[in-house]
């Protein structure tokens, strides 16, 4: 018999925090829309498009 420990890292441990935002519900809509015709979760969803919001972002006076 293996007598290996199953080993688990605590949640939020993985390079991901869990956040509270508040967002449109005509945005949500889209989201949720998008996600689905995309078949990507809601959550990888927003998380590539904040990706691509930051690295394509210049902030001008």
């Amino acid at each position: 018999m293996n007598n290996e420990k199953l080993k688990i890292k605590k949640r939020g441990e993985d390079g991901n925090k869990i956040i509270s935002v508040r967002i449109k519900e005509d945005i949500l809509y889209e989201l949720d829309r998008i996600s689905k015709e995309s078949n990507y979760s809601r959550n990888e969803l927003i998380n590539l498009l904040l990706k691509y919001g930051i690295e394509n972002l210049e902030i001008v006076q």
